[in-house]
């Protein structure tokens, strides 16, 4: 024989409730969702609708890539294991779920059931059910809303490598951009996550990334300093051979660091060509020799001094480097990133 819910009120039933539950009701639409069958050899099936939401402890340090175990435990408020056995009748197979159920963030890998003893000092040993879930975080998303714009502002702060150094407006801005843009990324995925006291996988993908693109502004900040250091010692060698030797203006401007190899050679044919005076015959060979004697003069510094006064009289030399540098080691930290987290 089967009852409704008015039967329920007249007889005993177990007070089974949910140990961490934070809000639960049964459903009452169009009456309560209560359902009691009697068989004739004495079982009693005793079934109810009811939604929870209860608590489930989680471990945020590999998220978004992270796996959760949640469980919900059911238990007697009042009735001690002397009193009340409580146990899945069939194990794992006590438990039966829709295939198409789904989540929005979370895929439900497996579950299963077991059943314990719990203490309370006051009160005694009471029989307590646990129904264990293990999910798994969707990544997709966070690919789509987080990953792939942090990469793509730290592939864009190289844009400035190739743009040249003396547009000053162009780089900075660039940079700045790519810095708010890592900055407002940052805000977002943390405003939307629980206020936790440890680092997440997620937050050392995105700082990593605001690094680069943060290093790239620096790049520039050296590049320019470099530049206005050369420019300084060029302006004062002028100011000390003031005398252009009869070579035209626009071929001294091409001796601050900016000539080709074209523009040496008709440089060189000119010193050649022209009959060179006594009164001449000291300035020309300042201009010979400041155009000839610096990489020998390099060279007796080692090695080591030879390049850094390459890197310091060709300052667009950093941005070579920084464009193999850059991207090969950002290609590094995610294979090492996505290999130690996946």
């Amino acid at each position: 024989m089967t009852f409704d819910g008015r039967l329920v009120k007249k007889i005993w039933v177990p007070d089974v409730f949910f140990v961490h539950s934070k809000r639960s009701f049964i459903h009452d639409t169009t009456t309560d969702n209560i359902m009691l069958r009697v068989f004739p050899d004495g079982h009693v099936l005793y079934s109810m609708r009811i939604t929870v939401t209860a608590m489930c402890n989680m471990d945020f340090s590999r998220f978004p890539l992270d796996s959760q175990t949640c469980s919900l435990e059911l238990e007697s408020y009042a009735y001690t294991d002397e009193d009340l056995m409580l146990y899945w009748k069939n194990g794992n197979e006590s438990l039966k779920t829709d295939e198409k159920i789904s989540l929005s963030q979370f895929l439900i890998q497996k579950f299963h059931t077991t059943s314990r003893l719990a203490f309370y000092s006051s009160t005694g040993w009471y029989n307590r059910l646990y129904i264990s879930f293990t999910l798994r975080r969707h990544i997709f998303f966070f690919l789509l809303q987080t990953y792939f714009p942090a990469t793509l502002m730290v592939m864009l702060s190289w844009v400035s490598f190739w743009i040249d150094r003396r547009a000053v407006p162009a780089r900075v801005s660039l940079g700045i951009t790519t810095v708010l843009t890592m900055s407002t990324i940052i805000t977002g995925v943390n405003a939307s996550m629980p206020r936790v006291s440890y680092i997440k996988a997620v937050d050392i993908y995105l700082w990593v990334s605001f690094v680069f693109v943060f290093l790239s502004v620096i790049e520039y900040a050296a590049v320019n300093y470099l530049t206005t250091v050369q420019e300084r010692k060029q302006r004062k060698l002028r100011e000390k051979f003031p005398c252009t030797c009869g070579i035209s203006s626009t071929k001294t401007v091409l001796l601050d660091g900016t000539y080709s190899d074209s523009d040496v050679s008709s440089l060189e044919r000119y010193a050649r060509g022209q009959i060179v005076t006594e009164e001449d015959k000291q300035d020309k060979m300042v201009i010979h020799l400041t155009m000839h004697n610096e990489p020998n003069a390099s060279k007796k510094k080692g090695l080591k001094g030879y390049v850094n006064l390459r890197i310091i009289q060709n300052t667009h030399i950093i941005d070579n480097y920084s464009r193999l540098l850059f991207p090969g080691t950002y290609i590094f930290f995610n294979l090492v990133y996505w290999s130690v987290f996946c």
